[in-house]
This record gives structure tokens, sequence and C-alpha cells, in this order.
């Protein structure tokens, strides 16, 4: 039986913290970005001084978060910036980090709750593996994509909005590596499920993408 989840993978700034939190809003479905698991683990990391490639380490951080503190994490602005992101990308392609986080994303799911406890009546994952390893039984798998160039200025304008200094080939570089390492790792690759409804946002609006996105939910698209 498929369950009553929402699987949204894709590279990064092709739109999915944007389309989960809506979707969660609109549907009444609890909803957890799993980046920001990786991208909290790399931030304690980098916070104590360590290598967010030293495998030991990074294990004993994924396994130290309270669920708690997972769930918080996602609205944490601390870990939104590029240099977290290359750390994530680092521990993220540790098999061993990934089996640490792999049981809470899936106690998630299977049961899922709002940040102030109260059940959901589904559960909406957003990541890079969610269809293919995590929840491989979500009845709804949605796999974005969209060209370097306009995720680069995405991410370029969404942190100068946020006041940081940055250069957008700079930017551009970074999520073409970050491409290469999450598409090229041997565990748990960046890939769409041979079922997932694919979408290139290159050219839609938030708005647009939603619409697309239901309209697949509702067997239409």
């Amino acid at each position: 039986m498929k369950m009553n989840i929402i699987a949204i993978d894709g590279s990064s700034a092709t739109g999915k913290g944007t389309l989960g939190a809506k979707l969660s809003k609109e549907l009444d479905f609890a909803y957890l970005d799993t980046g920001a698991l990786y991208r909290g683990t790399g931030y304690a990391l980098l916070q104590a001084g360590k290598d967010p490639s030293d495998e030991s380490a990074a294990v004993a951080v994924a396994k130290s978060f309270p669920t708690e503190k997972m769930l918080q994490l996602q609205n944490e602005s601390a870990i939104r910036n590029e240099t977290i992101g290359k750390a994530a990308s680092i521990v993220s392609a540790i098999p061993s980090v990934r089996e640490a986080l792999f049981q809470f994303q899936r106690r998630f799911a299977e049961h899922p709750v709002h940040p102030d406890g109260t059940p959901a009546k589904g559960a909406i994952l957003d990541g890079r593996d969610i269809g293919t390893v995590i929840c491989p039984d979500a009845k709804w798998k949605i796999f974005l994509t969209a060209r370097a160039e306009i995720r680069a200025q995405r991410r370029y304008k969404e942190l100068q909005l946020k006041g940081n200094c940055v250069i957008y080939e700079t930017v551009l570089s970074d999520i073409l590596s970050r491409d290469k390492r999450d598409s090229e790792r041997a565990t748990a690759p960046l890939k769409p499920a041979d079922d997932a409804f694919i979408l290139d946002t290159s050219d839609l609006t938030p708005t647009d993408v939603y619409t697309r996105v239901i309209r697949f939910m509702n067997g239409v698209e």
C-alpha cells in the first residue's frame, strides 16, 4: 500500500523547500526538510573546528541530535549559506552518516506530526533520496530540476537578500560541484525514482510549480 507521503527530490535551488512548505500549509501535512539534517551536522562540525569529511566526528554529531533539535533545524538561518551547504554535501556522502539519520526520517514519514506535536494528515519530505531510498512507498514522488545557471541566480539573489557578499560565478561553481558530488556518490545518489513526476522549474514561478504538482497529485498531469 502506498503511504500517505509526498517525496520531493532534486538538486539545490530547484524550489523544493518552497513547494514543500506550500503543500504542508495547504494540505495539513507535516513537513521535513531533510537537507537541514545534513546542514545541521555540517554546521556543528565546523563550529567545533572539525573537518566535515571526518567520518567518526560526523557520525557522532548525527547521532547526538535530539528529535526536537532536528525539527527545529530547518528554520535555522545559520545553516542557510554556501559554506554550510558545501559541508552538508560532504557529510551526506558518508554512508554511516546517512544511516544515522535514516531512521529518524523514516519515523517522521510513518508518524508525521507538526512542530507543535499535533498529528498531521500525511508527511512531506524533501531531499535527494526520499523517493528512491527513504520513502520508496511514497504515494507521490516528485523530482524537481532546473538549469544550473537559473539555480545559481536564485541562490545568488537569496544570499544577497540575507546580506551576504557573494559572487555569482562562485555560487555557480559551488552548485555545479555539489551536483557532481550528489549524483556520483556511492550511497543514495541524486536521481529520480522510476515513477517520479519530473518537473523542470527553470521557467516556472512558485505558483506554477505548486499548480503543476497538485495536478499531478490529482491524476491530471
